[in-house]
């Protein structure tokens, strides 16, 4: 291997690290130990990375999951990079089914307990209901969770939370195992992703052996699999998947399940499925508040090392709107920053640190929506933007309202110009400079852009 090789293949691994850390961000720690964890890079040609996997199985699934994602955080590191390809190296001399069939079996030995633990994820000891925030948003979720751990019987079954990534699904979730083992230890709890279900049955086809992951399943105490709506589109999984619920259900076992979208929303999940998960009890988790965001970093703020303003913390919860883990990452980002340097945080630090993820965290703004806006505070009709008129009463809000597409927005000028009836891109152009000349010239006229700016933007 030549020197310039060698050190092209350092870059890329260098730019492997970020892009697994950017998809563990994106996809949550479960999902990445399942899938992402597994690939290696190996080599790194002719504008092609080459990435292995130890297994037919893991390689199908990455590419049909994750492989766009893996792309495209890979295509911004580096422009050069014109394919990935996923490769199949078996490990050692002994074939990785061998291996697999080795530890199914080791496995199916032990005892009962033993197969509860050695099939369960394990349970991040940070997720307890004494540090989770609650608010309007998730309150009633919560408190089903915490009769569901606290119930000798079966209060409802199942338990179904659903919410958007981020917002406390999975912290509810270790929550309730945490505190059913922590009450009766000798509870066989059985915590896991949707997918790691899916590969221990498809692993137990593989072997032949469906009669033991049947008696692992369905000799639980509490079953629960975090984000169901994985299995949508595997039939063969939701039929398994169906079974066993139903198996549970009849024995008064407790299932807990989570999902993205409540059950009826869910696609590519057979109907029957979909009914009997909305058979118990369904509890949303909405998008935070502005108070519960803040409640969040002010409680997170107390167990850090470094302290950190309120008007700060204040500016993160206006800011940061989309979920908890940004809201945590953000945080931390600036504790770091300050133990690091030795300095407090201002205002202006704040944004220059978090640029990046405070521009990914604008409210996204589209151009259908700055029409309404200007017309609706000129007192002009929203047709009118597309029209013919050239008086000085509908021009000017029309210009306005290509300055502000331009401005917050990242469609292009002659999509801009379409959007206005088919107008030339020069028009837009001319437009905008025009606004820009007002709004230095005139107090007024800057005064009303800003605030069309600040609706459109809270």
């Amino acid at each position: 291997m030549t020197n310039e090789s060698s050190n092209n293949l350092s870059e890329i691994q260098a730019q492997w690290v970020t892009v697994r850390s950017k998809i563990r961000q994106k996809i949550g720690d479960a999902q990445f130990a399942s899938w992402i964890k597994l690939l290696t890079l190996e080599d790194y040609s002719d504008q092609k990375v080459t990435l292995s996997v130890p297994s037919n199985f893991i390689r199908t699934r990455i590419i049909e999951q994750y492989l766009d994602i893996i792309k495209s955080y890979w295509y911004v590191q580096n422009l050069r990079i014109n394919d990935i390809k996923i490769i199949v190296i078996e490990k050692n001399k002994l074939k990785l089914d061998d291996l697999e069939k080795k530890k199914f079996y080791e496995e199916d030995k032990k005892k009962p307990q033993d197969v509860f633990k050695t099939i369960s994820s394990d349970l991040d000891s940070r997720f307890t209901f004494s540090n989770f925030i609650v608010g309007k948003p998730n309150e009633l979720a919560f408190a089903a969770a915490r009769r569901v751990s606290e119930s000798d019987d079966v209060p409802f079954n199942p338990l179904f939370l659903y919410g958007g990534v981020g917002l406390g699904k999975t912290h509810l979730m270790h929550a309730i195992a945490h505190e059913i083992k922590k009450r009766n230890p000798l509870r066989r709890v059985i915590y896991m992703s949707a997918e790691k279900f899916m590969y221990h049955f498809i692993k137990a086809l593989r072997f032949k052996d469906t009669v033991s992951f049947k008696e692992q399943f369905r000799n639980v105490d509490v079953l629960m699999i975090d984000d169901v709506q994985f299995i949508s589109g595997k039939d063969s999984t939701q039929e398994e998947f169906f079974h066993t619920f139903n198996s549970l259900i009849d024995q008064r076992k407790q299932l807990i399940i989570s999902a993205d979208k409540s059950p009826q929303d869910l696609e590519g999940i057979e109907e029957r499925m979909r009914s009997r998960l909305g058979w118990g009890l369904v509890a949303d988790i909405h998008p935070l508040t502005y108070e519960l965001r803040l409640g969040i970093l002010q409680a997170k703020e107390e167990k850090l090392s470094s302290r950190i303003s309120s008007n700060i913390l204040e500016f993160l919860a206006h800011k940061i709107t989309t979920n908890v883990r940004e809201l945590e990452g953000a945080l931390n980002r600036l504790s770091a920053f300050s133990s690091l340097v030795g300095r407090d945080i201002s205002l202006d630090m704040v944004q220059d640190l978090l640029k990046d993820l405070l521009k990914s965290s604008q409210r996204k703004v589209n151009i259908e929506e700055i029409q309404k806006k200007v017309a609706q505070h000129f007192n002009i009709k929203v047709s009118d933007m597309s029209s013919a008129r050239r008086s000085r009463t509908v021009a000017r809000p029309r210009q306005i309202a290509m300055y502000l597409s331009k401005n917050l927005t990242s469609r292009s000028l002659p999509e801009i110009g379409r959007r206005f009836g088919n107008r030339d891109h020069t028009t837009v152009i001319h437009a905008v400079r025009k606004v820009e000349e007002l709004r230095n010239k005139d107090v007024s006229f800057d005064e009303d852009v800003q605030l069309l700016i600040r609706m459109l933007e809270s």
